[in-house]
């Protein structure tokens, strides 16, 4: 089972920088992320949110992959492999992108746009589901950040210790918001 952990930082762009450290950790296999999510609130109090994992690009290619296979399939069955495969691949790459356009996985987007209200004019927060992570390894790494812990789905114990440990590491206040 995966937890959910919402950081905000000081800058737009920094929760990119976060992520793009720890998606570098995870290839140390420090952290293993089921999902993330950066939400930008610009100076105008607008809100944007950046997927980690492009759902619509990942469907339409896992099904041009399988229009190909089902295409040439159903092409060699009617003598005319190529017309087969073109159309396998139009209708397998067009099922599949809205296919990932109409499903949601990981974090749910209403629940982040509503808890970018928290979010102050100017600043970023990062969205994870975490499934596994080397806190003494992981936590180090993100000092210079100064992350702000407004919410997780950790126990109580475990959220209090996450937010004693990032004040030691950054030397001020992690309350939440």
């Amino acid at each position: 089972m995966s937890d959910l952990v919402v950081a905000s930082f000081k800058g737009e762009e920094v929760a990119d920088q976060v992520l793009n450290k720890l998606q570098q950790m995870q290839k140390e296999h420090l952290i293993d992320l089921e999902d993330a999510c950066v939400v930008v609130r610009d100076k105008k109090g607008k809100i944007h949110l950046k997927q980690a994992v492009d759902l619509v690009k990942f469907g339409a290619l896992s099904g041009a992959t399988w229009g190909v296979l089902f295409g040439a399939l159903v092409g060699l069955l009617m003598l005319n492999p190529l017309v087969g495969l073109a159309a396998g691949v139009a209708v397998g790459a067009g099922t599949g992108a809205l296919s990932g356009a109409l499903s949601d996985y990981g974090i749910d987007d209403d629940f982040m746009r509503s808890m970018s209200e928290a979010i102050e004019a100017g600043s970023s927060a990062l969205f994870v589901l975490v499934r596994r992570v080397n806190f003494d390894k992981v936590l180090p790494e993100l000092k210079p950040f100064n992350a702000k812990i407004l919410r997780t789905s950790l126990t109580n114990e475990q959220e209090e210790r996450l937010r004693k440990a990032l004040e030691n590491l950054s030397g001020t206040t992690t309350a939440a918001g």
